[in-house]
């Protein structure tokens, strides 16, 4: 029997069963007429700020379905830089139209932003600004959504002055270096200190981590006894400033101050424990920068920066 008939009888029925198998390709853009898929990547989502955005955003979300579909992702480290661009890599292969972008680091984020814009996705910057510099040696343009963090930090500094002399001894923790929103902060820090004339004895960094920020802030007491104020760049390091403190029964004697205005910071300047905040709205920073996107999918121009609100908390 001549086998090489039925032999390429089996081969054409192989091509054909496997091509009907094949799953179809996911498609990397809206349809016509179809809502935008929009994606938020986040900092860690231990942190209370980022529960704030992540639960703000849902609930527009979920107001008004009609407008768009929406993915929430965070980070479980404050410092796995490459958790999030891998979150960013992994929201342009599920096809989003919009990723909007809380970037932990400046700089380092930016290839991955790069990818994303190349393959058609329009890119939203929140919270914390990517590097100038940076995005120009790219070739990117992405637009900006959020607060003066100098601005704020300089206006939480000020109320810390307020309640000391000039020469006092103060120390800063500051987020991550690399972080813009932490090097305005630190900026604006310092921006009041040197205003009301005050020294600053170290600036050392707590990672954004209550944890890391307790063990800066306990050391800082025993190598300055006569040290008047900690102000740290955000309310998670604040709290570990507070414990610090509190174990070296300087309750009365430290000030501390924040910025966030998370929930776990309220009875703590109810009381006196932290001096204030700054509120830069988390619930609704992620919105805007979701508003800021939609509006880009719909035109072709490139609107600048968005500057968002941030007040200053402390007990009246």
């Amino acid at each position: 029997m001549n086998q090489r008939p039925f032999l390429l009888l089996l081969a054409l029925l192989g091509l054909g069963v496997l091509s009907g198998c094949r799953p179809a390709a996911q498609s990397t853009g809206a349809s016509s007429g179809s809502k935008p898929r929009v994606a938020l990547v986040m900092g860690s989502l231990a942190n209370e700020f980022f529960q704030h955005m992540s639960e703000g955003a849902k609930a527009d979300q979920a107001a008004r379905k009609g407008d768009y579909d929406l993915i929430v992702n965070g980070i479980k480290n404050a410092t796995d830089i490459s958790e999030q661009a891998n979150l960013v890599e992994q929201m342009v292969a599920q096809g989003v139209q919009i990723i909007v972008i809380a970037p932990i680091d400046s700089k380092a984020l930016i290839p991955a932003i790069k990818r994303a814009k190349q393959a058609g996705v329009v890119v939203v910057n929140i919270d914390s600004k990517l590097d100038a510099d940076a995005l120009t040696q790219a070739g990117l343009s992405v637009p900006f959504v959020g607060p003066d963090n100098r601005e704020g930090a300089a206006k939480v500094g000020d109320v810390v002055a307020s309640k000391l002399k000039p020469g006092d001894k103060v120390a800063i923790i500051e987020g991550i270096p690399t972080a813009f929103n932490a090097q305005q902060r630190l900026a604006g820090f310092q921006d009041a200190m040197k205003k009301a004339s005050m020294t600053v004895v170290s600036v050392q960094s707590g990672e954004w981590e209550m944890d890391k920020a307790n063990t800066v802030a306990s050391a800082l007491i025993i190598e300055h006894p006569d040290l008047k104020a900690i102000l740290c760049s955000n309310d998670n390091m604040a709290l570990g400033a507070v414990a610090a403190v509190q174990a070296a029964g300087k309750t009365s004697q430290i000030l501390i101050a924040g910025f966030d205005n998370i929930t776990a910071i309220h009875s703590m300047i109810n009381d006196g424990r932290v001096l204030a905040t700054a509120d830069q709205h988390s619930d609704k920073l992620a919105v805007f920068g979701v508003d800021k996107a939609l509006a880009l999918l719909k035109s072709a121009d490139q609107p600048g920066d968005t500057r968002t609100p941030v007040d200053i908390v402390a007990k009246d």
